[in-house]
């Protein structure tokens, strides 16, 4: 039988779908057939003739138009064509997440057509078929998300190819041989993307700065903040400019604010904390009442707009705290001196003063601009140790100096005093719905060299909870103060959880014998906060506080008051640490604005503001978490021989991922390592059934695993199955005698 000729091409029934592609790519271009047929790759005669057919077809279905004769462009009703957002999966697809859209569009690989994660994109959606999910093709890429990105350089003669950690990041990167710079053979690398030609497979980049070897800790911290454009270091003119800065007190500046130096104020920071950027005050007053201070850090009074530092300050927008540093968002002789409430000198602030009943009704209120004086620094362990002992002894092992000492007796009434009115502060907000997540936070010992010698877990406790009530209590009527005034304003709000992601949430708690009320918002947030509760201790507590605030809506910034749903306030700000966030500072301004007469601010300018804090903040966690993951890695790694009790904290088709109980590392088993049974992902139970024994591995059930690799770079740890918790330990194997004769 003759064999086919190869000029034939692309089968004609295959035609009228690719054509209606490349139309699509390119919306606004008109073809014609030799156009198409290039595009095709196709150059024989039958395929031609097949193209001009199929695009009179498609025309007369008013599919496509023909613009005169011979041309043809997409239909531009538009009606096929949106614009969003790329979410891509760890598995080279994608999801295009738009708003036109109740469900996410799926994108196949061989539909991105270049696009990378979150970039903003046009994308042509295919009408769906019945029972199936929509999907669409990118036909546009309108910006990309990012064009810096870290990665392992692997040099070749005459060019280099950069490969990445991220899952997500589907391609490596071309590297010109020109364009390597000082790379070595497998460094850290941070490169841009400069190029991405239309036949090449790979985008074409640049290495801009080179880090260090994969795997060392400095390496890895500074690769960290570069993968999500983080800064490391202030720029020299930045660095120059707040070294000029006059921190002085002058008498001058004092005439112009309410002089409380004479008032009794402190601090309460964790033992390790080099910015104090919050005090308060106390005060009885001659009614019964007490006149209490919220004290914050003047940083606006330092901060000019238009200045290079202000600049600045606003593109970091936030502090970010890794594990074993922090990039502040000022330098550091604001964050640490100037701006710092730091013991025994006068600082400038800005104030919210509140006369407070025994009840703790706020009875009066008072903003504005302030100079203090610090009387007394106090740890959260010093304070807590006054509020625990009612003693006024503290001694040497809670000191921060290391020596015990007598706490002066106003003090201590004051401390005492204060914790009181959180209380019932914390009482009330708890009554009127608000969430408590008290999330166990890990800590890691650090030696000399910030190798992880150790664990420990931060709780936070009665000392943390009385700060935490007078800051947001601050934060709160600072809100409504201007909020009922109806002028531009920075609110922090949270919307309400979404109601599909809870009833998600109500699947796997259901597990542990758990149930949301649905009744209400009331009723939600109060079994929310029994459940929290009843789950404290428990060996399902860090998955259920996790899937709880997953569960929940991301709290932003915005000019638009919606109020904040968590803390259940109608209105609500940040207006308390403006040393680490940049939309305090922008409250402060607003504040003192309108305190002086001003008009309403410009709402849209603020909003851009807003959305610029927000996307920073969220880029400031994710590095904070990369960084604490990084820390678990590095602490197992030393632990590789060691068995481990944890918890099954998610479940795959893939595996379990499995919690460890005494560090909260998370791991890995994949499905095939489980050799005790033939496990399948049961999707209904949310578990993994063995085949054989019926044996099931689900949430929160306790096994023992062991570290079998730990990656560094990629921040991954793959552990072995051992045995359920409630199964015995399998006897080691008898050696076998040797069939060797003697």
């Amino acid at each position: 039988m003759r064999k086919k000729s190869k000029k034939l091409g692309v089968k004609q029934k295959d035609f009228t779908e690719k054509i209606l592609k490349i139309l699509s790519k390119h919306a606004n271009k008109e073809f014609n057939y030799k156009q198409i047929a290039a595009r095709l790759e196709v150059d024989d005669t039958q395929s031609r003739n097949q193209i001009i057919k199929d695009l009179k077809l498609l025309a007369s279905k008013k599919k496509i138009d023909e613009t005169e004769p011979g041309k043809f462009v997409m239909k531009s009703d538009g009606k096929h064509y949106h614009e969003g957002i790329i979410d891509m999966t760890s598995r080279r697809t994608a999801y295009f997440v738009c708003p036109d859209f109740d469900d996410d569009v799926f994108i196949p690989t061989n539909n991105l057509n270049k696009a990378l994660d979150k970039d903003r994109v046009k994308v042509y959606v295919y009408n769906k078929r019945t029972g199936r999910r929509a999907e669409g093709e990118v036909v546009e890429i309108i910006e990309r998300a990012k064009t810096e990105f870290v990665g392992v350089i692997d040099i070749q003669k005459n060019f280099a190819f950069v490969s990445t950690a991220n899952a997500k990041m589907y391609t490596d990167i071309f590297i010109p041989k020109d364009k390597i710079g000082a790379a070595q053979q497998g460094d850290v690398v941070l490169v841009r993307i400069d190029d991405w030609p239309q036949k090449a497979d790979s985008p074409f980049g640049e290495v801009l700065k080179v880090l260090g070897k994969p795997g060392e800790h400095n390496t890895e911290m500074h690769a960290i903040l570069a993968e999500y454009g983080l800064p490391s270091d202030f720029p020299i003119e930045v660095e120059a400019f707040a070294q000029k800065l006059d921190t002085s007190i002058h008498a001058s500046e004092i005439a112009n604010r309410r002089d409380m130096r004479q008032t009794l104020t402190f601090t309460i920071d964790p033992k390790d904390a080099k910015d104090f950027d919050d005090a308060l005050s106390f005060e009885k007053l001659p009614n019964g009442n007490f006149e209490i201070g919220i004290h914050i850090a003047d940083v606006s009074y330092y901060l000019e707009e238009g200045t290079v530092l202000d600049d600045e300050a606003y593109q970091r927008a936030t502090s970010v705290y890794l594990v074993d540093r922090v990039v502040p968002m000022l330098p550091e002789v604001l964050s640490n001196f100037a701006c710092s409430l730091r013991p025994h000198e006068e600082k400038y602030t800005f104030s919210a003063v509140f006369e407070i009943s025994p009840a703790a009704q706020v009875i009066n209120q008072w903003f504005g601009r302030t100079v203090i004086y610090s009387d007394q620094r106090f740890s959260y362990e010093e304070a807590q140790h006054i509020i625990e002992t009612k003693g006024a002894t503290i001694p040497a092992e809670v000191s921060l100096t290391g020596s015990a000492y007598e706490v002066p007796a106003e003090l201590q009434e004051a401390v005492l005093k204060l914790d009181e009115l959180a209380k019932i502060l914390r009482r009330v907000r708890m009554k009127n719905g608000a969430i408590s997540f008290d999330k166990v936070e890990v800590k890691f010992q650090l030696n000399e060299n910030d190798e992880p010698t150790g664990v420990y877990f931060k709780v936070a406790k009665d000392s943390n909870h009385l700060i935490e009530e007078f800051m947001l209590l601050a934060n709160r009527k600072v809100a409504e103060f201007i909020g009922k005034q109806k002028k531009t304003f920075v609110y922090r709000i949270h919307d309400e959880p979404d109601e599909t992601k809870l009833l998600n949430f109500q699947t796997v708690i259901a597990k542990f014998g758990y149930k949301i009320d649905f009744r209400s918002k009331k009723h939600i947030s109060t079994s929310l906060n029994e459940i929290l509760t009843e789950a404290n201790g428990r060996k399902e507590q860090n998955l259920i506080d996790t899937l709880a605030i997953r569960s929940m809506s991301k709290a932003k910034y915005s000019t638009e008051n919606i109020g904040h749903y968590g803390l259940a306030f109608d209105y609500y700000s940040h207006f308390t640490s403006p040393i680490r966030r940049y939309p305090d500072v922008m409250v402060h301004r607003l504040l003192q604005h309108y305190l002086d007469g001003g008009k309403s601010a410009d709402a849209d300018l603020y909003e851009d503001r807003c959305e610029h804090a927000s996307s920073m903040e969220v880029l400031a966690t994710n590095a904070e978490r990369d960084s604490v993951k990084y820390m678990q890695v590095k602490y197992m790694l030393d632990h590789q021989d060691q068995e481990f009790l944890g918890v099954i904290s998610g479940v795959t088709e893939w595996g379990i991922y499995v919690e460890v109980m005494e560090n909260k590392c998370e791991g890995m088993c994949r499905i095939r390592e489980i050799k005790d049974d033939y496990y399948t992902f049961d999707e209904r139970q949310y578990a993994l059934v063995g085949a054989v024994s019926g044996k099931i591995l689900q949430l929160g059930d306790e096994v023992y695993i062991k570290v079998k690799h730990a990656d560094l770079v990629k921040k991954q740890l793959d552990f072995t199955f051992l045995r359920r918790k409630d199964e015995p330990e399998a006897e080691p194997e008898k050696s076998k005698p040797s069939r060797r004769r003697r």
